[in-house]
């Protein structure tokens, strides 16, 4: 009798399907404990594949990192695309910073990869990670619902997200309870975002009336 083939390892990869597991894997752990909390050899344990074969797909954990960034930047920009587009009575900028005032709120590991670590900085400009960080900007670029004229819907583009990001970074730090001036987060976004639509509004009409002196 011929012996019984050796039955494979529960969890096998076929080729190109190791390196999506280990961006899901990955991200999974992001989600718990931050990106400190990403390590090959772990990942590669939990997977069931040997020591080396995450490094046939990344060169290093940057590399990794690099990966699961982008993938995440990809899931925020369904979320931020899915409610700018559905119809509604508020402005898509309010809807837009509330949806990534919940996201950065509640998925904070997975933020602090995308907005506070060196990963992104270190993106070039052209790659995967970088355009798809520029899409988000580019979908808050259309939230703003208003005229290009010259860099001034850029500039208030900048403002808002730098306000968003300093509210989710403060709150997560419990920093930012609202109790002193008996106001939720979520109403200070609105409040950010109505401040912002009138000084850009203001902007807009100030740059069309200087337009409209010199021709």
């Amino acid at each position: 009798m011929s012996p019984r083939p050796a039955r494979k390892p529960q969890h096998t990869y076929h080729h190109g399907d190791l390196r999506d597991a280990l961006v899901r894997a990955a991200l999974q752990d992001v989600e718990r404990g931050g990106p400190e909390a990403v390590n090959i050899s772990a990942l590669a344990k939990k997977l069931g594949v040997s020591q080396p074969a995450p490094y046939r797909h990344f060169a290093d954990r940057d590399a990794l990192l690099v990966a699961v960034t982008a993938e995440a930047f990809r899931q925020f920009n369904v979320l931020l695309r899915d409610e700018i587009e559905k119809p509604s009575e508020r402005s898509k900028l309010s809807r837009l910073a509330q949806t990534a005032l919940a996201f950065g709120l509640r998925r904070h590991g997975v933020y602090r990869l995308m907005f506070a670590s060196r990963t992104m900085a270190c993106a070039p400009e052209g790659s995967e990670l970088h355009n798809a960080a520029r899409e988000t900007y580019d979908l808050l670029l259309d939230a703003m619902e208003a005229p290009q004229i010259g860099l001034v819907r850029e500039r208030h583009a900048l403002q808002i997200w730098a306000a968003l990001h300093g509210v989710v970074m403060l709150a997560e730090q419990g920093l930012l309870t609202g109790k002193a001036a008996l106001i939720t987060r979520e109403q200070l976004v609105d409040d950010i975002v109505e401040q912002t639509r009138m000084s850009l509004k203001l902007a807009i009409e100030a740059a069309g009336g200087e337009g409209a002196r010199r021709d």
